[in-house]
């Protein structure tokens, strides 16, 4: 598609959680800072919220990077719809055990309990995390709480880190699990970029991606797309895509306001402003038909 017309090695605003492109803005690293000292004071539990495209499974991969193999053994858990048995089972998968999913909850703890105890003899930590937390049921949020009271007189063997969307706070606040929510002793929650944050964001995905030419998005594009996302990382990926798209279509060699304002009435998430000129969203829609086109020539 564009890449060769603005000489770029990849697509520089993929929706992928590359850690390659990840940007320690204050606001960032900030979140990734609380995520290494809390670690390390071993505590149970640790909370990371932020509304939906605001970078949680791009800053949980950047924090499991940071970790030293040699120190920290860590567990992803990117499903949240899983019932207690099957988290515990999937724990105990990732931890290297082999055990049958018909094993009784009891066993189960049990042999969690002694893989947990042999990684503390090699003084290693065990670290959980769990994406899209929101959405995990109470039962299994209990069941989180009850893998936290495996310890010994020094220390949690194993560590919780929960991302998820704010809907999180609501959930933690239902009575069953009160004692969970008592253990949360860290918790960052991530916020839309401002328009400075964007523009440093914007520069920093294009020179990644080795767009080597004079700025790409005029001052008044990186506005709008600023107006348009409302700040959201996802949302400023996919705007800034389509205005690429838009503007390689039309053989131009920068992004302009009018491209941005009709990549964001493109697409339903966005907040496009009343002005937008029906002709620039019908101009993207026969730009991207265009290029299809061409792509299969």
């Amino acid at each position: 598609m564009y890449l060769e017309h603005f000489g770029l090695r990849e697509f520089p605003f993929t929706l992928t959680p590359d850690t390659s492109y990840f940007l320690a803005s204050p606001h960032y690293q900030a979140a990734l800072n609380t995520l290494l000292i809390a670690i390390h004071t071993g505590e149970g539990f640790i909370k990371i919220t932020g509304e939906v495209g605001t970078g949680k499974t791009l800053l949980c991969r950047q924090f499991l990077d940071q970790l030293e193999t040699s120190q920290f053994i860590t567990v992803y858990i990117p499903n949240p719809y899983l019932t207690p048995h099957s988290l515990m089972l999937s724990v105990a998968d990732e931890l290297g055990l082999d055990i049958p999913a018909n094993t009784d909850q009891h066993y189960l703890l049990k042999a969690i309990n002694l893989a947990l105890l042999d990684f503390a003899k090699q003084e290693k930590q065990v670290i959980v995390c769990l994406d899209e937390a929101q959405a995990m049921p109470i039962e299994t949020l209990e069941a989180l709480r009850l893998l936290t009271n495996l310890e010994t007189e020094k220390r949690k063997l194993l560590q919780i880190v929960l991302f998820g969307q704010p809907e999180l706070d609501l959930k933690l606040q239902n009575d069953s699990i009160r004692q969970l929510n008592q253990r949360i002793t860290f918790h960052y929650q991530l916020q839309a970029l401002s328009l400075a944050e964007l523009k440093d964001y914007v520069a920093h995905r294009l020179k990644i991606a080795e767009y080597q030419g004079p700025p790409l998005f005029t001052a008044s594009a990186l506005k709008s797309l600023h107006q348009a996302s409302g700040g959201i990382p996802r949302l400023i990926n996919i705007l800034a895509h389509k205005a690429m798209m838009l503007s390689y279509g039309l053989g131009a060699r920068n992004i302009t306001p009018q491209q941005v304002r009709a990549a964001a009435n493109d697409t339903p998430a966005a907040r496009p402003n009343k002005s937008i000129w029906i002709s620039m969203t019908i101009a993207l829609t026969v730009v991207a038909t265009a290029i299809t086109w061409m792509m299969l020539r």
